[in-house]
């Protein structure tokens, strides 16, 4: 018998298609989405290790070293023996293969027992997070393994480190060993199906739906998408659709939004709709000069890039916590002089401090202060002024003059290339076509952005690279605060 992972097990509880995919035509599979979170998970895995394992008196099964077979039988060995913490331990019984995160000795009732613990790099325990526990805990069972309790371990979201490597705090650990142990024969049932599902012949005709993207994005999306023809402006393209209201839609058979009448769409969607049907854009240039005419000199154009760490680095700061390491800030003069300034820490050290003192020596004392989607940059700036009290006065007269572009666009424009968003990405070849991401090296998007940060701060990175990246950040977010002024220009008129 073929023994199936846990993730393909709960890949056949998504659907049996990604399944049957996953073993007979693995190649077809787009893996660019799940990067990032393995890179996260690799790094509470880390830290996991030292929590758990204080003494470093435990062992780590190598599974890229040792390969599945060594790797099962040295696990065997150490859970029949050891007294030490075992780490990614093997666990292989009636079809099913799961590797544990962490397996802790506990003799508290005269024998030795484990404690599994599973851990995650989320803030809370997931719905889908019971089912992983629940089949480690039946292989485990059916092994022979005795454990004395299953937990899952995730991020607590107000630890704050302390500096010194000190992440004592940093996980939560929910218990988990009564639901476990209740569900065995479910996770049985499991495992059966996906072993009868590997063995059919042909790939099975399932359609797409939202089992696509629930609860993990599949990497065979594009695959069985290959010979949908869509529909040039897709119900996608409604914003703010409500599941009820697309459910009548499509009870009514229409599949593109041009066809939907009218009395069953709001107000917004239908001007969408009338922009797709005439191929030209909606500008209330009127209401969107009367919208900015109140505001006057010198206007600033404000952007921040930001870092959120699962695992912080940097004394006083939380998990998942934006700490701004860049900023990107246009100033137009009444006269139409237009200056730009910028801030980027690429030290190493934490930028909060530095990035507050640029900021509020640049803000000046009056005028406006431009954002788009605004909440975000208050929120970091909120923030700032929170962790330095000395600079709070300041930031929250700076956030008093901040106007959000981003509603007197969704009210005053609109063109049917924006396929029913005003990101800024969506708006801004509409507006400004001879402004382009796409253009940019390196870094084009925020995530990007943040990726490159990474590697720039490593110590790893050679001086050469880092003066690259530092160049590629600079282009990208200067690029998104004159995307600000060239769309207040349009609107201004």
């Amino acid at each position: 018998m073929r023994h199936l992972s846990k993730s393909k097990i709960l890949a056949c509880r998504q659907c049996h298609k990604r399944l049957w995919l996953e073993i007979h035509q693995p190649e077809l599979r787009d893996d660019s989405a799940s990067a990032a979170a393995f890179a996260i998970g690799h790094q509470v895995g880390d830290v996991a290790r030292q929590l758990y394992d204080p003494q470093g008196i435990g062992t780590l099964i190598d599974i890229g070293e040792l390969g599945h077979a060594a790797a099962l039988e040295k696990s065997a060995q150490l859970l029949a023996e050891s007294d030490a913490p075992i780490f990614e331990a093997g666990l292989c019984a009636e079809g099913g293969l799961a590797y544990a995160d962490v397996m802790l000795p506990d003799h508290a009732e005269g024998e030795r027992r484990w404690k599994m613990i599973e851990v995650k790099s989320a803030t809370k325990v997931k719905d889908y997070y019971r089912d992983d526990i629940a089949i480690q805990a039946y292989l485990a069972h059916a092994a022979g393994i005795p454990l004395s309790s299953v937990s899952l371990a995730h991020i607590d979201n107000t630890f704050v480190y302390r500096g010194g490597g000190d992440y004592q705090g940093l996980l939560k650990e929910s218990d988990l060993t009564e639901e476990a142990r209740g569900r065995r024969e479910e996770v049985k049932g499991w495992i059966t199906q996906a072993q009868e599902v590997v063995d059919w012949t042909e790939e099975p005709d399932i359609a797409t739906g939202p089992h696509c993207t629930t609860p993990y994005a599949c990497g065979f999306h594009h695959y069985c998408h290959r010979d949908t023809v869509q529909p040039e402006f897709p119900l996608s393209s409604l914003p703010r659709l409500p599941k009820r209201q697309r459910e009548q839609i499509e009870a009514a058979g229409h599949v593109d939004l041009r066809d939907i009448p009218d009395e069953m769409l709001g107000e917004i969607q239908t001007r969408i709709k009338q922009c797709a049907l005439t191929g030209e854009a909606y500008f209330d240039a009127v209401g969107a000069a009367a919208d900015l005419a109140p505001l006057g000199f010198p206007a600033y154009f404000l952007d921040f890039e930001t870092t959120s760490l699962s695992v912080p680095i940097w004394e006083g700061t939380r998990p998942y916590q934006q700490i701004p390491f860049q900023f990107s800030l246009h100033v137009l003069t009444e006269n139409g002089e237009l200056q730009h300034h910028g801030f980027l820490d690429l030290t190493g050290q934490d930028p909060s401090y530095a990035c507050a003192q640029s900021l509020r020596e640049r803000c000046g004392s009056a005028g406006p202060i431009f954002a788009y989607n605004a909440s975000f940059e208050k929120s970091v700036m909120n923030e700032l002024g929170k962790r330095f009290p000395a600079f709070a006065h300041d930031f929250q007269a700076i956030n008093a003059r901040v106007v959000d572009l981003l509603p007197i666009a969704r009210k005053r424009y609109y063109h049917p290339s924006q396929h029913g968003s005003w990101s800024i990405k969506a708006l801004l070849p509409a507006i400004c076509p001879d402004l382009s991401y796409e253009a940019l090296v390196g870094v084009q998007d925020g995530s990007m952005a943040v990726s490159a940060f990474t590697e720039a701060i490593s110590p790893a990175t050679s001086d050469e690279r880092r003066e690259q990246l530092r160049q590629q950040l600079h282009d990208y977010c200067k690029l998104d605060t004159l995307a600000l002024v060239r769309i207040w220009q349009k609107f201004r008129g």
